[in-house]
């Protein structure tokens, strides 16, 4: 019988027990990520009987009709509309078949189907009838007469971006499309005007025969098109573009330029659909910055973040599919817009459970009714124990805290583990580590080791001292000094480009990624290059020189220098994202940003930190990924979203009382083990997530268990890995297991998923075999304290898994230990299997 060496060729014991330790807990692998033996039962549901949830609509339906006013401001001006009927159960039918449509005063519009047309100036009601429900909707109409002439900008360019000309696959292309670019999204008018219009003389257009125009015969498809035929010539957009080249195919003057589009909505809000096939129509209404509002429903580009469940077409029509949850969006000028529908069988048996704790489980708990999901148990204590204690501290419970929490008979004992958990220093450290990976704390050849280290001792001393992250933030945006004597100057240091350093900000302190805005219109959010030449000024007159020591740079306020505009050449003034312009002269332009930022009238900082801390205890983002949050990718729980970040602001930015709240959710202490109806469900929080533990922590449990401390540079030798503070400080392990590089912001570079290489190091690499050995506790346990091997046998699980093996488990591993006198290196061999399953590798 051979002793564990590091050799990639293990004995045919190990072999043997590994294959045993697998069969009872399971062994790391690839895929899928889950722990074969069920983390636990889900607990037994309280006896009720099951019934169908009444599809009648109740005496008096419950009807809608959208959009709730209408307004009709010349005659080229029309408004469609829809009708909703919200069932007792939460089901909603479109009604629009159904319902008996009237209007007031028939004088004043004409009612044509499901759109009103205006005829004459004055104010009526658009009137809905159904089963004895009345919807009285009002509708003003002015200049009733009047059609104005066709405009480029609102009218024309709209009809490029629906029939997706100047997208990125076509014409709005870097280089073009067949000798023809426009602007992406139509971010440049003027520029695009000119290139339709003078580029290329009259082939392009011709006003003599405008039908013989380039521009509208490639459209409809007469000639040869490479983006084929794009609308007929019965449709609106053939009929705009041709009135337009009659008149002259004339450009917006300067002084009369249409009004910009403020808004736009899509209506309903959202559907909860019954049945695979059901349809729902969707209406979307642009409102403009001088009062008048205006159907694009036929403009809009409509898309589905889930098409499988909800199919959204170019007329705005919905049709579900399989049971689940999307967000069609409508994208109109430089705005997008979405709407939740939920799609659930025809007949679903459900039994809704009661709601019951604070408003973490309020909020979940409603809508996995809406979803018709029933949540699973609550995990067991040794479960709970364990993962909570990787979650806020990054190590494992110890046998002594074990024991403690498990000879608690309080009723409050978790919530008291939570309260000491978050007391504990390692707490800072795991949250200094996140965010100097964030802040991509690492020496480089600008950046020297001892600035990296003195900016990351910076940032655990604030953490671990409880300063609020808005002082934090507002510290670090408004530094000002030498990067050794003011570490948080750093931030200017690492990364020097202002373009760059505005895209962090806005990424790191607001979830918001700007990137795409530099070139052009963000193609998915309502960011413009206005909003980004914008924001970038905040940081323009930022100004570094060299300190007496070579290594140091001191950061100061220049209080000159600004930020032009890709497209125009010009300085564009400092603005808020989404907000105004303030005075900045003669001040801080950062210190200005910094308290906007960090104030809570922002709508974005407070809901992007919490949104991390959710991430970070639940696995998941309500908005995933946390660092993208825009329109099209909205968050699983809008509402959660908005409470999390109220209540960060209601605790004065301390995030300790946060992680407090969820830790004592029901939603966080829930069983991984699933039931049928939540066992695809990964969004919703009706199960925990099963999560592979971080490059950093695993390592620190690893060294932890095997009582066997790591050596980094820089560091004491039993320093855990989390404590590093040189980003560029780093060895296979975890390298291998994820540990973020801090080369960009994006959170995604600390990455937690398994690969081949993570698997073949637990098996044949040094960190498991070598930590064993040179920890002794095996020997230890048998030579010193004269354990029992069953007794030893207890201990390893006790410590790498929060729990005593079961008897089916020790029978077997018993087994495994032969005859031999010397236990030693079979028991060794029990561990390493051990700490190679995926019930330790893995928090459940």
């Amino acid at each position: 019988m051979t002793s564990k060496t590091t050799s990639s060729f293990m004995s045919l014991r190990r072999f043997a027990i590994a294959s045993a330790v697998a069969s009872l807990i399971g062994s790391f692998t690839i895929a899928p990520l889950i722990v074969d033996r069920p983390v636990s039962a889900v607990e037994p549901a309280e006896a009720a009987a099951t019934s169908t949830i009444a599809k009648n609509p109740p005496i008096t339906p419950d009807l809608a009709v959208y959009p709730p006013n209408i307004k009709l401001g010349s005659a080229r001006d029309f408004q469609s509309f829809v009708a909703v009927i919200r069932r007792d159960d939460g089901i909603t039918e479109d009604a629009s078949e159904r319902v008996q449509w009237t209007v007031a005063d028939a004088s004043k519009v004409k009612l044509d189907g499901f759109s009103l047309f205006p005829i004459a100036d004055g104010k009526t009601e658009l009137i809905g009838k159904y089963n004895g429900a009345v919807v009285k909707i009002p509708v003003e109409v002015s200049n009733a007469t009047a059609k104005p002439a066709i405009s480029f900008e609102k009218d024309i360019m709209p009809v490029l971006t629906r029939s997706g000309c100047n997208t990125g696959s076509c014409h709005g292309a870097a280089r073009g499309k067949d000798g023809f670019r426009i602007s992406l999204f139509g971010f440049d008018p003027e520029g695009d005007y000119h290139r339709i219009t003078r580029e290329i003389g009259v082939r392009r257009i011709n006003l003599a025969v405008p039908e013989e125009s380039l521009f509208l015969k490639k459209s409809i498809g007469s000639v040869p098109h490479t983006g084929g035929k794009l609308f007929g010539t019965d449709s609106d957009y053939y009929a705009t573009v041709l009135e337009w080249l009659q008149d002259g195919a004339k450009l917006d003057a300067k002084d009369k330029k249409p009004p910009t589009v403020d808004s736009v909505a899509i209506y309903p809000e959202q559907a909860v659909i019954e049945g695979e096939g059901t349809k729902q129509r969707f209406v979307a209404v642009a409102s403009y910055s001088d009062g008048s509002t205006r159907d694009v429903t036929r403009l809009a580009a409509f898309t589905s973040n889930n098409s499988g469940t909800a199919a959204i077409d170019d007329s705005g029509n919905v049709t579900a599919g399989r049971r689940g949850e999307a967000f069609v969006m409508a994208r109109f000028d430089t705005h997008t817009v979405g709407s939740q529908v939920l799609a659930l069988p025809v007949d679903l048996k459900y039994t809704e459970p009661k709601i019951t704790g604070e408003y973490i489980d309020q909020l979940v708990g409603r809508k996995l009714q809406q979803l018709r999901i029933e949540p699973s148990g609550l995990c067991s204590d040794e479960e709970f124990i364990r993962r909570v204690t990787i979650d806020i501290t990054g190590q494992m419970p110890t046998e002594q805290e074990y024991d403690s929490f498990s000879n608690d008979a309080g009723a409050d004992r978790r919530s008291a583990l939570v309260d000491r958990l978050l007391e504990r220093k390692e707490f800072s450290e795991i949250w200094a580590m996140k965010f100097a990976q964030l802040l991509m704390i690492k020496s480089t050849n600008q950046v020297s080791y001892k600035s990296a280290f003195l900016y990351a001792n910076w940032l655990t001393d604030k953490f671990a001292r409880n300063v609020p992250i808005d002082q934090m933030v507002r510290e670090l945006l408004t530094s000002t000094g030498g990067t050794f004597t003011s570490p948080s100057t750093n931030f200017y240091e690492i990364e020097r480009d202002t373009l760059k350093t505005s895209e962090n900000v806005a990424q790191v302190f607001m979830g918001i990624r700007t990137q795409c805005a530099q070139c052009h219109n963000h193609p998915f959010d309502r960011w413009t290059m206005n909003d980004y030449y914008g924001f970038a000024s905040f940081f323009s007159q930022v100004g570094r020189k060299q300190a007496e020591d070579y290594r140091e740079k001191i950061v100061y306020n220049r209080f000159s220098g600004e930020v032009n505009h890709l497209v125009t050449k010009k300085p564009v003034p400092p603005t808020f994202l989404g907000g105004a312009s303030p005075e900045t002269k003669g001040k801080d332009r950062r210190a200005v940003l910094a308290d906007w930022l960090t104030s809570p009238e922002n709508p974005y900082f407070a809901k992007s930190i919490a949104n991390r801390v959710w991430a970070h205890y639940m696995g998941v983002g309500l908005v995933d990924q946390v660092d993208d949050i825009r329109v099209s990718n909205p968050p699983s729980n809008p509402e959660l979203l908005d409470k999390l970040g109220e209540k960060l602001i209601e605790y004065k930015y301390d995030f300790r009382r946060l992680v407090r709240d969820i830790c004592n959710s029901d939603a966080y202490q829930r069983s991984s083990a699933t039931n049928d109806t939540n066992a695809h469900d990964h969004r919703n929080y009706a199960h925990a997530v099963i999560r592979r533990v971080p490059a950093e922590s695993l390592l620190d449990c690893i060294s932890q268990v095997t009582a066997s401390p790591d050596k980094f540079t820089g560091l004491p030798l039993g320093a855990r890995a989390v404590q590093i503070a040189d980003g560029k400080t780093t060895n296979y392990f975890l390298t291998t297991f994820g540990r973020s590089p801090r080369a960009s912001v994006c959170e995604c570079e600390a990455t937690t998923d398994p690969s081949l290489s993570q698997a073949l190091h637990l098996l044949n690499g040094s960190s498991v075999s070598d930590k064993i050995v040179r920890g002794k506790l095996i020997d230890t346990w048998l030579k010193e304290e004269k354990l029992s091997p069953e007794e030893i046998i207890d201990r390893i699980y006790l410590r790498c898994l929060t729990r005593k093996p079961t008897e089916e488990e020790k029978k077997e591993l018993v087994k495994k230990l032969g005859d031999d006198e010397n236990k030693s290196p079979a028991l060794q061999d029990i561990f390493w299997a051990v700490l190679n399953s995926r019930e330790f590798v893995f928090n459940h």
